[in-house]
């Protein structure tokens, strides 16, 4: 991919720190229901910040082997 200077464009990819649980759902396949089981077990941390519930992206990669 180039841009109009013809110079190669270079594409970052950040990771979130942090993901609310539906979208852990999404990347992980894992059901709602499970998750907060893993929560509840101490598999999967979390973050709250006010009333969300947040799962710090680190956490769902080792669970995940990632």
């Amino acid at each position: 991919m180039r841009d109009s200077d013809d110079a190669p464009v270079e594409i970052v990819f950040v990771e979130p720190l942090t993901v609310r649980i539906s979208t852990a759902v999404k990347l992980t396949g894992i059901s709602r229901s499970r998750i907060y089981e893993l929560i509840e077990s101490g598999d999967l941390d979390t973050v709250k910040v006010g009333r969300s519930t947040l799962i710090p992206f680190k956490s769902l990669k080792a669970l995940t082997g990632g």
